[in-house]
């Protein structure tokens, strides 16, 4: 037999029904405690199953992304390969047309420029023997001037001679009609002959540009050539670059069958994790229902007078919620508050603030009045962590000194210590302001950061004003 039992029945004086609900309301804490925890781990498996059930339908969207693109890219490939074999076609083609034009066009320049140069060198030759003609022109001219001034001194010569000379002097006078003959013809022909060779001058410079230019057309058609070996080159490239994209088209047709393999996997992966979180949400559901129930009996065992380790937290819970109560009264009588102002639920967002923190119209008198009815409350039992009012919605507008610093950079920072203006809507903290009961004791699963967890227990008691509900006194401690 246990020793508290052996202790009862030795000791008249215990009262063993009392102490019977002790141990059971001990127990259901105990319970209660457990209950929350695995309540708790429910949860965050069921988070957990619905952040797997996210990655593995975002890994599903992917391998559809995936096949799909390596679909289209096959199918870009193999219109690829086409045109690349059709391009390698359509060059060869067109490399054995450009090179037969090519060597014809070529042949043609060759025969150009070769006409060209022997143009040029006859008109060489005809210039030189144009100077010689010049040389015997000048010649001539030079020849009937002596024959005319002869035939001048003849004359004279016939004059003195009298009868005797006159024959003579009919002679002299022919041979100067013939000298002036000759010297007209000659002039004639020496003016024809700097007319020809300015002609045959205009002529070899035209002869040298043209030379000059089957040259250069020579030099482009050798370059036309080089060109059509590097369309030949190209073609052989374009041959390469089919053959090359054929290569590739393979592991991609691999890399298709595989993706569909995987997408297959991925589908029956999807289906599990959403099977499993299904479970997990009836799971989490469940829990909460049983926590649930744990929390009513230890409401039960509470308000049957049965003292437990929380009676002394009810009962100052339930006393400061009164005195809260009072006081918003007072300050509606007193005019420093209206019942609107007190009730206004129109969250007004403090711009920049992370985490989010709001404000109302009555938060400027619970920053003034609240502190000095919730801080020494943090004095009462080293279990305590906070004390703080809550409206209707989870909204905290005063809370403890410690948790209202001002916010900084670092929203992590934030959250553990400015948790002032905030609204705590969880399952906890809606429960806390909307209860109407004479108190609520919770258990719940506190977050410290970095996935830590600290069991707690939530004491609150509704606050009315004026038989109006406002929220409720939140007292939380460790377990």
């Amino acid at each position: 037999m246990p020793d508290a039992a052996v202790r009862r029945m030795a000791d008249p004086k215990v009262d063993r029904g009392d102490t019977d609900l002790g141990e059971i309301a001990a127990r259901i804490g105990g319970l209660g405690v457990e209950i929350a925890d695995l309540s708790g781990l429910v949860g965050d498996l069921a988070a957990i199953g619905a952040t797997q059930a996210k990655a593995a339908g975002a890994a599903m969207s992917a391998a559809r992304s995936m096949r799909a693109t390596s679909t289209s890219l096959s199918a870009s490939m193999q219109h690829a390969r086409d045109a690349a074999a059709h391009t390698r076609e359509v060059l060869s083609q067109s490399a054995g047309e450009i090179g037969s034009v090519v060597e014809r066009t070529a042949s043609t320049l060759k025969t150009l420029s070769d006409g060209a140069v022997d143009i040029r060198t006859s008109l060489g030759s005809v210039e030189a023997t144009l100077r010689n003609v010049q040389a015997a022109s000048s010649a001539i001219q030079k020849v009937a001037q002596e024959t005319k001034l002869l035939a001048l001194n003849a004359s004279v010569e016939a004059a003195r001679a009298g009868d005797a000379g006159r024959g003579f002097a009919v002679i002299a006078v022919a041979v100067k009609d013939l000298a002036d003959q000759v010297r007209n013809f000659s002039a004639q022909n020496q003016a024809n002959l700097v007319e020809l060779t300015e002609t045959l001058t205009s002529l070899l410079r035209v002869a040298t540009t043209n030379a000059d230019a089957a040259h250069a057309a020579m030099d482009e058609a050798q370059a036309a050539g080089r060109t059509s070996d590097t369309l030949h080159r190209l073609v052989e490239s374009a041959g390469g670059l089919a053959d090359d994209i054929d290569a590739m088209t393979q592991p991609v047709e691999r890399t298709i069958d595989a993706v569909a393999g995987m997408q297959t996997e991925l589908e029956q992966l999807v289906d599990t994790v959403g099977d499993a979180q299904a479970k997990l949400g009836t799971a989490a559901k469940r829990s909460e229902s049983i926590l649930e129930i744990s929390e009513d009996s230890l409401r039960l065992v509470a308000e049957s007078g049965v003292e437990t380790p929380d009676t002394p937290i009810i009962a100052l819970c339930r006393d400061k919620a009164a005195i809260v109560g009072a006081l918003f009264e007072r300050a509606i009588t007193d005019g420093q508050l209206t019942m609107a102002q007190l009730f206004d639920e129109h969250y007004r967002p403090v711009p920049g603030s992370d985490p989010a923190q709001v404000t109302t119209e009555c938060l400027a008198f619970t920053d003034r009045y609240l502190p000095a009815i919730q801080e020494p409350v943090l004095g009462f039992d080293r279990r305590i962590t906070f004390c703080a009012a809550v409206d209707r919605n989870g909204y905290l507008p005063t809370h403890n000194l410690v948790y209202s610093k001002p916010q900084g950079d670092d929203p992590v920072w934030n959250a553990a210590n400015c948790r002032n203006h905030r609204i705590f809507n969880d399952r906890t903290g809606l429960a806390a302001g909307r209860n109407t009961r004479p108190f609520l004791l919770q258990t719940y699963r506190r977050d410290m950061g970095g996935g830590v967890f600290a069991l707690m227990k939530d004491c609150s008691a509704p606050i009315f004003v004026r038989g109006r509900h406002w929220g409720g006194l939140r007292i939380a401690f460790k377990v």
